[in-house]
């Protein structure tokens, strides 16, 4: 029997319970939301009663793990000393908030080594991990497979494995899958959505697939693009994203909607996938 957990991301404008209680508004069961603004580096104060309060609803209604989402801006990786600096401490910040909503995760996209080459790109992105990661943690860091656009590091699950190897406490460690980059990046989920999974357990491990960015995309197979788009309107389909969602190897994950949606449409592709469970 699959189980879906389904949700897009939400404002923490009006705090963390409300969040939840938006979510169960719409249809879904699980979330992601920003730390701080995706583009810059504010974040919005935890109050530890308005945390309590969203677990309590979490474990309530039974979601799935929540998906905290890394600002944009955070470049662990970045060639320029500030720019670097300001996302490590962007990091260290993020995972001390994070634990104040135990037993989720936080995502973030690796970095862009920004000229300085992959190899250099890898090992400082596992140096800030390594810094910052701690063993009573209660927050699971998840790696984003990229669509290896200009210098990201991540378009290919090798340079994720390259990453986990180097980081001590492994046992914190995992990878958000988005559908649209690494069919950007050159996996095929149309034809081959088995052989994609398959070469995913056997680079990093299907034990570490802990998330699912549900997307579908507006480019080709392999255009290392990066352009979301509406379930079933892209370039995957809506088959191949019901293949995915019921894929009996991603059962269990939470899925989170990142397509280009107002609330409504949110609400309709929640139903929709929802649906798919007969």
């Amino acid at each position: 029997m699959n189980t879906i957990y389904i949700g897009c991301h939400l404002s923490v404008t009006n705090g963390y319970e409300a969040m939840g209680k938006t979510m169960l508004d719409f249809g879904g069961n699980t979330f992601a939301f920003f730390t701080r603004n995706p583009r810059g580096g504010k974040s919005k104060e935890l109050l530890p009663e308005d945390a309590a309060a969203l677990q309590s609803l979490a474990e309530r209604e039974h979601f799935g793990p929540l998906v905290a989402h890394g600002s944009y801006t955070m470049n662990l990786c970045a060639a320029k000393s500030e720019t670097r600096e300001n996302g490590l401490d962007m990091l260290e910040k993020d995972l001390l908030r994070m634990e104040q909503l135990p037993g989720n995760f936080y995502n973030f996209h690796p970095g862009a080594h920004t000229g300085q080459g992959m190899e250099q790109g890898i090992a400082l992105i596992a140096e800030a991990l390594n810094r910052f990661l701690w063993p009573e943690m209660q927050t699971t860091v998840l790696l984003e497979t990229m669509a290896g656009k200009g210098s990201e590091v991540g378009g290919c699950f090798e340079e994720l494995r390259e990453i986990i190897d180097r980081v001590e406490q492994k046992d914190k460690l995992g990878v958000c899958l988005d559908t649209c980059h690494v069919w950007d990046g050159g996996y095929d989920l149309v034809k081959d959505l088995d052989g994609v999974l398959t070469r995913f357990d056997k680079v990093i491990g299907l034990e570490r697939l802990r998330a699912v960015h549900f997307n579908d995309s507006k480019n080709p197979c392999g255009s290392h693009k990066d352009r979301h788009e509406k379930l079933g309107q892209g370039k995957i389909g809506m088959e191949t994203m019901r293949r995915i969602a019921l894929h009996p190897a991603l059962s269990g994950r939470p899925f989170i909607l990142e397509t280009p949606n107002d609330d409504e449409g949110y609400i309709r592709e929640i139903h929709t996938v929802l649906s798919w469970l007969g």
